[in-house]
């Protein structure tokens, strides 16, 4: 064989394959039509201001954003360690990266439907028939071998976009999934900031229980030895006693509360609770934060929030639905082209060997008992639910806010006036104090003033704690400085290129959002020591 008929071979070659390349570039030269009905968003007629007012909110509006790290504004380094190594570890967290790591994948998989298919096979065979077959033909050579070398190429032209709304909608779905992120790391926040509060909550009654039991068992001293010198009846021991042991209880139900509490935390963030201890704080120490969050108006609160975000594009998915239903009435087109060489040798590059096949199909159901019309029908209906959705999670986005505005208005009026009220009965109990030792009151008007102190510095401190949870409810309904900018655009979803075979481990992280793929056990040590 000489050089010019080899380089013919090769060329004749090229020729065959470089049509079947470039469908790729054909896939755009088609005149396509998208069959989904125009999309926007619905508007809302929304009030211009709130109805509830907060202690936490600017007077004057303000075109200032929340802070994204929020729980800083509480001024507390063990709440920011623990948000902090929950955002780092907390497996709930990662699993939700990794869904939306799997929603781009998803959509790669959708877009490589409506590119060209390409394939080669090769084929070798050698074979021998038995001489002593039955009816064997004499004159055909007992042994054949064949060797073959093709290519098969397929390709849609998605004329009705079917494909092409196939692929935008596994594109929304994983906006959806970074949106689902975006909630699941502000519910996280927000879950250890109201636990945090809770416990310190339950730290606050365990101090001012265990000052009372102090107090009690001194009085039940006195009040002892006053029954031994025959001057308090049997009478008054049995009170004391009683309010001591009935304190005592109070204080064990509270503790085992605050167990529960810490429990709940430690998993939070990725710790067995036998290994995690949050140090407890003094009753002093639980006072009400003071700061100002810049006012959101209603109109913005669609945009702040993250399960908005995540109902809008289950709108979106919903309407390119109804585009694929309505291309199932119009034909469907399909082109292939196959061929190769096949010889008994392996002189292959032959043009005498080749074998080609070219066509096109075209196939259009005409009766199928009412299956299309189905479809579509629900497609609709399907797209209409997900906008009642989608209004009712706005609702109770409102209803949120609004909640939280009035609980943090009116405990906060609460608050200032429970001190009042701890302020009076501390009064009340010096004063009876001094009349018990005087003789001029009974042992029964000097427990109830303890208990009215004990009962209203209890709840003193039970309504900062919910207060303050409050706050982080307030800040979680208005987002939590989230906003529809920390979603990724359409075009940042593709996690690969088409012709990447490199680095696939794990797409480029986008808004932050990103996996432990090199070494996803990183976090498998839950006896890590956590003393904030």
């Amino acid at each position: 064989m000489n050089g010019f008929t080899h380089m013919r071979r090769i060329v004749w070659l090229g020729s065959w394959l470089l049509p079947l390349l470039s469908l790729t570039a054909c896939s755009n030269l088609f005149p396509t039509l998208d069959l989904s009905p125009p999309y926007q968003p619905p508007e809302y007629v929304v009030p211009a201001s709130w109805h509830g007012s907060s202690p936490f909110i600017e007077a004057n509006p303000s075109d200032g954003e929340l802070r994204p790290d929020w729980w800083t504004l509480y001024d507390d380094p063990a709440l920011n360690t623990l948000i902090e190594q929950a955002m780092a570890a907390n497996p709930d967290l990662e699993a939700a990266a990794e869904r939306f790591v799997q929603a781009r994948d998803m959509m790669m998989k959708a877009r490589s439907q409506y590119l060209p298919r390409l394939g080669l096979g090769f084929g070798a065979s050698d074979n021998r028939a038995s001489a002593n077959a039955l009816f064997f033909p004499r004159d055909i050579s007992q042994e054949a071998s064949s060797v073959s070398l093709g290519g098969l190429a397929s390709w849609e032209p998605d004329f009705w976009s079917a494909l092409r709304n196939a692929t935008r909608i596994e594109t929304y779905r994983a906006e959806e999934r970074a949106a689902d992120y975006g909630l699941a790391r502000l519910s996280l926040q927000a879950e250890i900031g109201a636990n945090y509060f809770l416990l310190r909550g339950y730290d606050a009654q365990i101090a001012i229980y265990t000052q009372s039991i102090d107090l009690y068992r001194r009085s039940l001293d006195i009040v002892k030895a006053q029954f031994a010198g025959a001057i308090a009846s049997a009478l008054d021991v049995a009170r004391v006693e009683s309010l001591l042991f009935t304190t005592e209880t109070q204080l064990a139900r509270v503790q085992g509360q605050r167990q529960v509490t810490e429990q709940a935390i430690a998993i939070l963030v990725n710790m067995a609770p036998a290994s995690f201890t949050i140090k407890p704080k003094a009753a002093e120490d639980l006072r009400v934060a003071s700061f100002a969050l810049p006012r959101t108006l209603p109109s913005t609160l669609l945009e702040r929030r993250p399960d908005i975000a995540r109902m809008e594009r289950q709108m979106a998915q919903a309407s390119r639905a109804i585009g694929i239903a309505r291309a199932a009435f119009f034909p469907d087109v399909r082109f292939r082209a196959g061929g190769g060489f096949e010889d008994a040798g392996f002189n292959l590059l032959s043009l005498a060997n080749s074998f080609w096949s070219y066509g096109a199909a075209v196939s259009m159901p005409l009766f199928q008992g009412g299956f299309r019309r189905a479809q579509l029908q629900q497609s609709w209906s399907a797209y209409r639910e997900t906008e009642d959705r989608y209004r009712s999670t706005v609702l109770n986005a409102f209803r949120e806010v609004e909640n939280n505005l009035s609980l943090t208005s009116q405990l906060t009026l609460a608050a200032n006036r429970q001190d009042a009220a701890v302020g009076a009965t501390f009064k009340a109990q010096h004063l009876t104090t001094e009349l018990y030792q005087g003789g001029l009151a009974s042992s029964l008007e000097l427990i109830y003033a303890q208990v009215a102190t004990l009962t209203a510095r209890i709840e003193s401190v039970q309504i900062k704690a919910e207060l303050l949870q409050s706050s982080v409810g307030l800040i979680r309904a208005l987002g939590g400085g989230w906003n529809r900018s920390q979603l990724p655009s359409d075009e940042q979803i593709q996690p690969f290129g088409t012709f990447q075979y490199v680095n696939l481990d794990k797409p480029a992280p986008i808004k932050g959002i990103d996996v432990n793929a090199p070494n996803n056990s990183v976090n498998n040590n839950l006896t890590k020591p956590f003393l904030p």
